[in-house]
């Protein structure tokens, strides 16, 4: 089952040749997830093949333009190439606002229902769930309410050994053994034991996605031992006072932040414009944490089971 990470864009501000502002699709059992929708978004899910219309859920951190204002223009075309199923919008209070500003000075009349959830930046907390994962907002230190998001896939059942289950099981007990249950008649009498008919369920994955923040050692604790961590590495550590004064942070605080939060893997972005060649930022993260990769556009990213 498909758990993985697609990079759309991961330039800073201002872009820069080939890196296009802030854009990810994480894709979970077949569902894609849209995080942040940069300028030029909607070109580059054309761009990879991935179908505007197949999303349902877009998580928006904050209203800096180079993390949202691709949405506008993505759901006009979702608008024009007939949508008609609802759409979930998570983000920042005032985003509904903007959006409903622009809807109305360009005449949009949008054909499918926008469901807008303003979510507290300041908060850990649970925001959204389907059958594939929960939600929760991760608290960033910015210029302006922003927040990041802990994407947890949900517990899996056990498996059945098809070859040591009994004749005759109905598919609630049968149901009931995936849940770790033992199956027993109406007397109480042991029909299947679960130990014995099941094995242990495949393991859930999770994805933390950082936004642009200060470096902020609690947040350790939130993205404790995540399977892929994103977070924001706009500048080498020799500007980690420009780095403090626009509230981001360098490659090198990335990677410590990864090595206390004991996670898999690390995926660095949020690149700024006058870093032509990004391989002294991986080598800079790498010092703290070897397991880092530089979140280039086009390349994808996937948790095994």
């Amino acid at each position: 089952m498909e758990f993985e990470l697609k990079i759309l864009g991961s330039a800073s501000a201002t872009p820069f040749l080939d890196r296009h502002h802030t854009a990810q699709v994480l894709n979970v059992n077949g569902m894609p997830y849209l995080i942040d929708c940069g300028e030029g978004t909607q070109r580059r899910l054309l761009e990879y093949k991935l179908r505007p219309q197949r999303l349902q859920n877009i998580f928006i951190s904050h209203l800096h333009g180079d993390h949202f204002f691709g949405l506008f223009g993505l759901l006009g075309t979702m608008n024009l190439t007939g949508r008609t199923e609802p759409l979930h919008l998570f983000g920042p209070a005032g985003l509904d606002e903007i959006l409903t500003t622009q809807f109305r000075h360009s005449h949009t009349h949008l054909n499918f229902t926008l469901e807008f959830t303003a979510v507290d930046t300041t908060a850990h907390h649970l925001i959204f769930e389907d059958k594939n994962l929960t939600v929760h907002t991760l608290p960033m230190r910015h210029r302006i309410p922003c927040c990041g998001y802990l994407f947890r896939e949900k517990p899996k059942r056990r498996r059945l050994l098809a070859g040591q289950l009994p004749a005759g099981l109905t598919p609630a007990q049968l149901t009931a053994l995936t849940l770790g249950e033992d199956v027993r008649d109406e007397s109480g009498q042991v029909l299947a034991l679960n130990a014995a008919v099941t094995t242990e369920p495949k393991r859930a994955r999770s994805y933390a996605f950082c936004s642009d923040t200060l470096y902020t050692e609690t947040l350790a604790e939130l993205v404790q031992g995540v399977d892929l961590l994103y977070h924001e590495a706009t500048f080498l550590d020799d500007m980690r006072e420009r780095a403090a004064i626009t509230h981001h942070s360098t490659a090198r605080q990335a990677g410590l932040l990864a090595r206390r939060a004991e996670v898999q893997r690390l995926l660095i972005g949020h690149f700024s414009s006058r870093y032509r060649d990004l391989e002294p930022l991986l080598a800079e993260a790498r010092t703290q944490f070897p397991w880092t990769s530089l979140a280039v556009e086009g390349s994808t990213f996937s948790v095994a089971e």
